[in-house]
């Protein structure tokens, strides 16, 4: 009997690296459907030889689960990051947003990273320090092509299994090679018509990084819905919210339409960021017609 890590599964093949290094392309036995179990990239397996010379085995345990993710379907990992690019495309505010809260509800946590800081001048940097300084995430500024940032990145992530998810088209298949020290992922142009990426990443896929921990890579995204959750709830997601919150006027005040909002007053005096509290609003409505309907 022989245990490792899944580090992928395509097509009903799941690949098995073991401590030694070595990477095994196993199958899972019947039970584990009959069970309503499906192996998960990062799930710790045990598996038994089949084919020796062909590397070879069939699957027959999946350890306990220190932590499981649906979307992305993920097992064991402890932190996320979260890969935007400072322009080209220019960073969405909402889409940066939205990731951030589904992060945050997973109760894990965040660094969020802003790459191609090559291409964007100290303005630009300023600002989105500024915005995102206090919504309760590490913020990292790094250029995969040149390596700027890159090193206390992978010092952040060392003894970690981090789950990296970002728009297509900001470079993560480039970062990812840049942090794993090897060409690890096939990276894609950038589309010139429509200024969007490629997708690179057609499946979830764990790699090991050279100062020990996993890096799962997931496929890109365009758009994405929110978390479910009541509306009342969201302002509880909002970091800079939270010493706010007790100067509203009344009890049960969600920010929105209430008079002596501390909330509201906090974004006129500049304490809370306009952009973080205008998503707020959208996420708020967002919830509210979902509940409805």
């Amino acid at each position: 009997m022989m245990t490792g890590t899944i580090l992928r599964g395509v097509g009903g093949f799941y690949y098995i690296q073991t401590e030694t290094g070595d990477i095994w392309c196993c199958r899972a036995r019947g039970i584990f459907r009959k069970q309503g179990v499906r192996p998960l990239p990062g799930d710790i397996a045990s598996f038994e030889i089949t084919h020796e010379g062909d590397a070879e085995g069939s699957i027959t345990d999946i350890h306990p689960r220190r932590s499981e993710l649906l979307r992305p379907a993920v097992a064991n990992a402890d932190q996320s990051l979260a890969v935007f690019a400072m322009k080209d495309p220019e960073p969405s505010p909402n889409l940066i947003d939205r990731v951030l809260l589904h992060m945050k509800t997973r109760e894990m946590p965040v660094l969020l990273v802003f790459q191609k800081r090559d291409l964007a001048g100290a303005k630009r940097e300023a600002y989105l320090r500024e915005l995102y300084a206090g919504c309760g995430a590490e913020l990292f500024f790094v250029s995969a092509r040149t390596g700027e940032g890159v090193d206390a990145l992978r010092e952040r992530l060392a003894g970690h299994i981090t789950v990296m998810a970002g728009p297509s088209g900001v470079g993560k298949s480039t970062l990812l090679n840049r942090l794993c020290g090897a060409e690890q992922m096939e990276t894609g142009g950038l589309s010139e018509k429509i200024r969007r990426g490629r997708h690179t990443t057609r499946y979830t896929e764990l790699f090991p990084l050279p100062d020990g921990g996993f890096l799962f890579d997931t496929p890109g995204f365009g758009s994405l819905i929110l978390p479910e959750m009541e509306p009342e709830d969201l302002a509880s997601w909002y970091p800079e919210f939270q010493n706010e919150i007790g100067c509203c006027r009344f009890a049960g005040c969600v920010h929105m339409g209430e008079t002596d909002c501390g909330v509201k007053d906090a974004v006129r005096l500049g304490r809370i960021p306009a952009p973080r509290y205008q998503n707020y609003r959208i996420f708020f409505e967002e919830l509210e017609a979902a509940r409805r309907y």
